[in-house]
């Protein structure tokens, strides 16, 4: 995938779903958040105008207000004007090899294997849980962190003891729940649900565990208006969610077990997919985002 900026003085070196990466001459990194959205493992088409810069300005809130849980890669957010606004200059980090994430609150793939067996991510759950039902406690549910393209597979907390090690296993574990804890009850009091949230974590030379890429965001989460959660249905989203339920309906026409690729979103569900994240942020941070 080509870089979609040509930034001064920063040599493209990645690009994921979402973000691009940038050597930096200094040795730190330059994230950039595109507006590209994704679902299913595919890219899809148009983009969300506005959603990188949306994201990384959620971020950056989320970043200082859980300042004293963890250290966090923002080195600093003045970068060349072709990236203002969707640009971070970050640490260079070793990121860890599994995805962290922490549910709160039952839905989507957890739901599933709940279902099916009652277990999520080696965990048991009482009996009588529904799509939206919040759980006794928050769970660490972790996952195997794919290549660009492919699918994170869920795996048990032994798996990830066996994978970086137990003493940093718990690490993970902890910080993860923290995280999901401090930035759910924080939503809460603006009126939004974290269902649940996946977090990127790195590591620093001296073993510091670091939160990086993005943070609580509708991408990396899901959100639902607290006024309208009702256990035993999908629940109203402020997250791609939205995109997802286009395209698993007879509207889009497409069969997600077949070959084809997504169809690309109506101008209709672009607008409405942007209303939702500019609501989410608004919400969320208390400012406006211009419309």
């Amino acid at each position: 995938m080509s870089a979609p900026y040509d930034v001064p003085g920063a040599t493209h070196v990645y690009s994921g779903k979402v973000r691009d990466l940038y050597d930096l001459p200094n040795g730190h990194l330059l994230m950039v958040a595109s507006d590209r959205i994704s679902a299913y493992d595919h890219a899809l088409e148009p983009p969300i105008p506005d959603k990188g810069e949306i994201l990384t300005r959620m971020s950056l809130w989320w970043f200082d207000q859980l300042a004293d849980v963890a250290p966090n890669h923002v080195v600093s957010t003045d970068v060349p004007d072709v990236v203002a606004g969707r640009g971070i200059e970050v640490e260079r980090l070793d990121m860890v090899t599994v995805e962290c994430i922490a549910r709160g609150y039952l839905t989507g793939s957890g739901l599933a294997d709940y279902r099916a067996s009652g277990v999520v991510s080696g965990i048991a759950l009482p009996p009588g849980l529904t799509d939206g039902s919040k759980l006794p406690e928050p769970i660490f549910t972790p996952s195997t962190k794919a290549e660009y393209g492919g699918h994170d597979e869920p795996i048990s907390y032994e798996q990830v003891a066996d994978a970086v090690g137990s003493e940093l296993a718990a690490r993970l574990r902890d910080l993860t729940l923290e995280v999901y804890a401090r930035g759910e009850a924080l939503a809460r009091e603006r009126g939004i649900i974290v269902a649940d949230t996946k977090i990127e974590v790195g590591l620093r030379g001296d073993g510091t565990l670091v939160l990086a890429d993005e943070l609580l965001t509708p991408d990396s989460s899901r959100f639902w208006p607290a006024d309208a959660w009702e256990p035993g249905r999908a629940q109203t989203s402020y997250d791609k969610q939205f995109v997802r339920d286009w395209l698993t309906s007879p509207a889009s026409g497409w069969d997600r077990a077949s070959d084809t690729p997504p169809p690309r979103l109506p101008g209709e569900i672009v607008e409405r997919t942007r209303a939702r994240y500019v609501e989410a942020y608004e919400t969320l941070t208390g400012e406006t985002f211009r419309r």
